[in-house]
């Protein structure tokens, strides 16, 4: 019997360059964070070893102390390591892997490998037969050796990889390096574990994606898992145990605004998050200046309690009604006809995104100049 940890994609050394510095960091300190969850998890399970199945770093290019901060992180669990190449940080003659070799951080209880074959445990009798990736986009399946690959009479059989199983996973995926869909039961594996497939995936009864181990995408595809697997033996069907382990969740919300009810429903929605959420908001429709700018009030709100905030909310027409002008003093004179040209700008068909963007916001930071002066000196 052997029970191990399936994991994979942990980008380490992803910069986050579409959020705030101070957002960014924090979501590449997350990484180490939940790495760290992973080992201190592996040892209260009391499992035999943890299987990363590749993309370990995000490049080749981190830093020194990236690679002996990542290695650092695994020293809570001090059972076996199984550390694979993926195309992210493939097994190059000279690499982020041979690189941590000369900076002396690999512990002896973690083991790279570079170059394919089979990895024996012999005090769980399972042989983890494993394909790393040596150059980043492959174009030949590196698991056939698989079917033919000798190991111990009674041990069980597991396979490690990183690639796109074909005709699975077409969409979106990390890399075209292909995995025959049927490598499991041609290679005799009671299971293969994978990376690439940044969510959690379940492929057959014997083949799973761990996905990442903390998200980093806007995609609703089950990422910040870690799988717990147990072979009772050779041939039994694996138990999994999917264990949520990833610090931030990411959302993606698509918002049209017709009506002031759905300005109020998209605030109360806002309001409920929290330090555990990544959200990037994309707001379109139309609004009168009121809830528009109630609207935007909402938001700097919430970016002040998320973790990291993208907001796009251009696509809002912002139409003020006649209760809006009067609050401004923009009935009539100089203000009204620079709101009427803001509106007619909106109202353009032929008008550019950016065009429409421009005009909203013109009109809410008019709006707020507006509100700042004593109400008789507004314009009229």
């Amino acid at each position: 019997m052997i029970r191990f940890l399936h994991t994979a994609d942990w980008q380490i050394g992803t910069q986050f360059g579409q959020f705030e510095p101070d957002e960014a960091a924090h979501l590449a300190e997350a990484r180490f964070e939940t790495v760290r969850r992973i080992a201190e998890e592996a040892t209260a399970r009391k499992v035999d070893a943890v299987l990363v199945a590749g993309d370990v770093f995000d490049q080749q290019t981190v830093s020194d102390t990236v690679i002996r901060r990542l290695f650092g992180a695994l020293q809570a669990f001090s059972g076996v390591w199984i550390m694979l190449p993926g195309n992210h940080d493939a097994a190059l003659v000279e690499s982020v892997w041979t690189r941590a070799q000369r900076l002396n951080c690999i512990a002896p209880n973690v083991r790279v490998v570079l170059e394919p074959g089979v990895v024996l445990l012999d005090a769980s009798r399972c042989a983890v037969l494993s394909a790393p990736l040596t150059q980043r986009i492959t174009y030949d399946d590196t698991t056939a050796f698989f079917d033919a690959a000798e190991t111990p009479p009674g041990y069980c059989r597991v396979g490690l990889a990183h690639g796109s199983v074909s005709g699975i996973l077409q969409e979106g995926i990390d890399s075209s390096n292909p995995i025959a869909p049927t490598r499991a039961a041609s290679a005799r594996l009671d299971y293969l574990a994978l990376g690439d497939w940044h969510g959690r995936y379940r492929v057959d009864e014997r083949t799973w994606y761990a996905g990442t181990h903390e998200q980093d995408r806007f995609r609703a595809n089950d990422p910040g898992f870690m799988l717990d697997v147990t072979l009772t033996e050779p041939g039994a069907l694996p138990v999994v145990e999917a264990v949520r382990v990833g610090k931030y969740q990411w959302q993606r919300w698509e918002e049209v605004i017709s009506v002031p009810t759905d300005v109020d429903a998209l605030k109360a929605r806002l309001a409920v998050l929290g330090a555990a959420d990544v959200l990037r908001l994309v707001v379109s429709g139309t609004a009168a200046l009121a809830e528009a700018e109630a609207l935007h009030v909402a938001v700097e709100e919430a970016r002040a309690r998320v973790r990291a905030l993208r907001a796009e909310l251009g696509g809002l027409q912002v139409l003020p009604t006649a209760g809006d002008l009067a609050e401004l003093g923009a009935q009539s004179g100089y203000l009204a006809k620079v709101v009427a040209r803001l509106r007619g700008l909106q109202e353009d068909p032929q008008a550019d995104p950016q065009q429409l963007k421009r005009a909203a916001e013109a009109l809410l930071l008019l709006a707020r100049l507006q509100r700042e002066l004593p109400r008789e000196a507004r314009s009229a």
